[in-house]
């Protein structure tokens, strides 16, 4: 959203996008997230929303990016391993690794697991500072004992929505023409957060820019790193 396609990060519009995102934040927290939940109520049962949570519970993205990473990096491994026999010069293991580093933390299954590893610590450092109630238990008056630590006080921000526009915005900007869809299930994921109650309206938009912030500034980085290679 705020990377170029010479990799290059519009930091004014990021700012704009920043100052946007806490006003909606705001707007959210004052006026809009108890009547967004209240419009969502008649929707919160339906199956739809249950599966997109589990399917896209962060704990499941990192695990799943981790294995195509491992699986990537194996493949490397043994790649590096043919390629130096076939050149027929003695390498130590450890030059093997090195190589095999260099080739995979440029891979798309890097990126892809960098930006959901990171959102996924940003966002759980977020929720502990802010411990924030969910709804679920502010609309029914079932107040539960404050613990920074505990689920029910992590509403702020929505750690689904957080990690899955991490993972899935830097599988759009890798492979653009899926774009459209990811940006779309994306939301669609934000959306069923809101729907069974588990993140207030507000705590979904955070999520949403963190994650997308995220996934531009590690790709940034990681390519900004492979130009001065």
């Amino acid at each position: 959203m705020f990377l170029t396609t010479d990799n290059n990060i519009l930091w004014r519009r990021m700012g704009w996008g920043t100052l946007v995102t806490l006003c909606l934040v705001l707007i959210g927290i004052c006026c809009l997230d108890e009547r967004i939940y209240m419009l969502t109520a008649n929707v919160n049962d339906w199956n739809l929303w249950r599966i997109l949570g589990q399917v896209f519970d962060a704990k499941l993205w990192l695990l799943v990016t981790a294995i195509v990473f491992a699986v990537y990096g194996l493949k490397r491994f043994v790649k590096t391993i043919e390629s130096i026999k076939n050149r027929k010069i003695q390498f130590r293991f450890m030059d093997i690794l090195k190589e095999t580093y260099v080739k995979t933390k440029t891979s798309n299954a890097f990126l892809i697991f960098s930006s959901v590893f990171c959102a996924s610590v940003l966002v759980w450092v977020l929720k502990v500072i802010f411990a924030r109630l969910r709804p679920v238990f502010v609309m029914s008056g079932q107040i539960p004992e404050f613990d920074r630590f505990a689920w029910a006080w992590h509403s702020m921000p929505s750690g689904h929505t957080t990690v899955t526009f991490a993972g899935l915005v830097m599988i759009g900007m890798l492979a653009p023409r899926y774009k459209p869809f990811t940006w779309t299930l994306a939301v669609i994921v934000g959306l069923s957060r809101i729907c069974i109650g588990a993140h207030w309206f507000s705590d979904v938009i955070l999520g949403a820019f963190i994650g997308m912030v995220v996934a531009d500034i590690v790709k940034w980085l990681f390519m900004k790193k492979l130009a001065k290679a």
